[in-house]
């Protein structure tokens, strides 16, 4: 029997994900046979006929078997992994197969049943990267859900026969009796689509009163959108959704295509929007939207072609969900002694991100990086915060509108609505407007564009969130996160005793450490000066007067992230520079590459 050796890096900290040559068959069957011990636990209600359904829908509840949607990305060979779910999984649990879809449409149809979904994606990933991404009760499993996942899998693919028992669950792929459904795309992507509209309709009734509508429908903005789908699985849904929308839409690289011909799927990586940006210039567009590979992130190019900086969209989306969220919300806030909500953000975003935060009435808190451990924040804390988003694209409102799930579709267009039609007390939309637009002719269009707003904020300079190979310690060794973020704390506590000149380097350390310690004992007060904030919740951050700098290991490569900003070009440079030094008594070639690293 297999032993899945291979496999076991495949288990990352919020998914599945890895070469493709690790997705054997057998490696497949064992996911599923697993999902079977997962998802049978729980007890769910009858299937009803989906086709005729809304995804916000209520249904009967009674002691059935457990109902799992199933979805797949546009990647080569996600179709194939799907179908061998679902061909296994159909004989002990109820199976709706969604099809070609977005991870945040299979988030929607989940919540539709019983709230467990299985998604085939790889997300922003090379092409040769296959992946799986699943929710169980509402929730998305944290690191321990994985590591007791990964742990079923492994035994199932040591044991000597195909039927599995653990407590009362069981398995039997001999059993006669399967279900599973099959929904057209078009009931999967009409019901998503309503469910969204839904939304708008909501907050025009409730939050935007001046919102035209005709007949009771709402007029489509005045506005002219390009679209980079980036050939993954958004296409069809941003066609539908964008052209119901806006007057006028422009589609790039929205046919799927799992070759993804123009390199890979994720927006955030550099010049990779170079064709959305040319495209909104060439069509005077007011703004263009870039999704990854499963539509769960998303970024921003502005009226003057322009990327907007992820901080600054983080900002303004987490405005939008202060100023629009309900009533009940902010009688919630008080309700639990909390003076305002709270605006979670990950340890990668800018120093000015938090003082803005603060300066729109939320209360900012930095989180560890990963999408999924915000998801849980935000619905461990229902009533008080109301929005989360990270560096990489993942925006995710908390406002009791819709699914709190990261959802760069529905993003986006809250941003649009905001944009077309927010109030005029709202300060920061009605910022001073100049006469002339930017490419200087008389302004036509009377709503506010994204440069009038992006304007007004702290200037930023910063480099990419940028990926360097993780370095080999040795065995007994700390990792070089946890060498720099010990030796960070020992310089700021010489900065911090009075008497710093005669604090001696530790002795109860490493070699390499100790000669750290020694090198750079003279220069704490230029590498780690008064004031500085070190925060470890994530890898190490280091908070100066004018910038910023973070150093951690990813969650989904086997790779270090970094990323330095500044106020200005000599701020950022002199943060980086203190991260070569720190880098440097424990991997030379880490500190150089992180020297050549260039401003975005």
């Amino acid at each position: 029997m297999p032993s899945f050796a291979a496999q076991r890096s495949l288990f990352r900290a919020y998914d599945i994900r890895g070469a493709r040559q690790h997705f054997t068959s057998s490696f497949v069957h064992a996911l599923a046979q697993a999902f079977c011990v997962l998802y049978q636990a729980t007890d769910a209600s009858d299937l009803d006929d989906a086709s005729s359904l809304r995804p916000n829908q209520k249904t009967t509840s009674s002691k059935q078997m457990p109902r799992v949607v199933i979805g797949y990305d546009t990647r080569c060979g996600s179709q194939e992994i799907a179908e061998q779910l679902s061909e296994v999984l159909c004989h002990s649990v109820q199976v709706i197969c969604l099809g070609l879809v977005t991870t945040p449409m299979m988030a929607l149809w989940a919540a539709h049943y019983d709230g467990h979904g299985i998604i085939v994606t790889a997300s922003h990933s090379h092409k040769d990267i296959l992946g799986v991404k699943w929710i169980h009760a509402h929730q998305s499993p944290s690191r321990d859900d994985i590591l007791s996942f990964r742990d079923t899998v492994l035994s199932l693919g040591s044991a000597d026969t195909s039927l599995y028992d653990r407590n009362t669950a069981r398995i039997n792929t001999d059993n006669k009796h399967s279900t599973c459904m099959s929904l057209s795309a078009d009931c999967v992507a009409r019901c998503y689509a309503d469910a969204i509209s839904d939304v708008f309709v909501t907050l025009s009734n409730s939050q935007y009163p001046n919102v035209p509508k005709t007949g009771g429908a709402l007029q489509p903005l005045n506005m002219t959108v390009v679209v980079d789908c980036m050939h993954g699985a958004s296409g069809r849904i941003a066609a539908l959704l964008f052209r119901r929308f806006c007057k006028r839409v422009i589609l790039l690289n929205d046919a799927p295509d799992g070759q993804f011909p123009l390199g890979n799927p994720d927006p955030a990586e550099p010049n990779r929007l170079a064709e959305l940006q040319h495209e909104v210039i060439l069509n005077r567009a007011d703004i263009g939207l870039a999704f990854d590979g499963d539509a769960d992130r998303l970024m921003i190019v502005d009226n003057s072609g322009k990327l907007v900086a992820p901080d600054h969209l983080l900002y303004l989306l987490a405005h939008i969900a202060i100023i629009d969220r309900p009533s009940r919300l902010r009688d919630a806030v008080y309700t639990h002694n909390q003076s305002t909500p709270k605006v979670l953000f990950d340890v990668k975003c800018a120093h000015h991100l938090a003082p803005l935060i603060t300066a729109i009435g939320a209360e900012a808190v930095m989180s560890k990086t990963g999408s999924s451990l915000m998801r849980h924040q935000l619905q461990n804390e229902p009533d008080t915060a109301i929005f989360a988003g990270e560096l990489s694209g993942h925006f995710i409102f908390n406002d009791g509108y819709f699914l709190v799930y990261d959802d760069a579709i529905y993003a986006s267009l809250r941003l649009l609505f905001w944009l077309a039609y927010a109030p005029a007390c709202d300060p920061i939309a009605n910022m001073p407007r100049p006469t002339l637009d930017v490419w200087g002719a008389p302004r036509i269009k009377h709503q506010r564009q994204l440069t009038d707003i992006t304007q007004h904020l702290p200037r930023l300079v910063s480099t990419a969130d940028h990926y360097l190979p993780l370095p080999t310690m040795s065995q007994d060794s700390c990792s070089i996160i946890e060498h720099i973020t010990r030796l960070c704390c020992y310089l700021q506590a010489q900065i911090d005793t009075l008497s710093c000149r005669c604090l001696s380097p530790s002795t109860d350390t490493c070699d390499c450490m100790h000669q750290a310690q020694s090198n750079l004992h003279s220069d704490a007060a230029e590498l780690i000066p008064v004031g500085t904030r070190i925060s470890c919740i994530d890898g190490v951050r280091l908070d100066f007067a004018h910038g910023f700098g973070v150093l951690r290991q990813s969650n989904t490569s086997h790779s270090l992230t970094v990323r330095f900003a500044g106020d200005s070009e000599d701020d950022l440079r002199a943060i980086q520079a203190r991260f070569v030094r720190l880098c440097q008594p424990f991997d030379s070639h880490l500190a150089e590459q992180i020297a050549t690293i260039e401003a975005a």
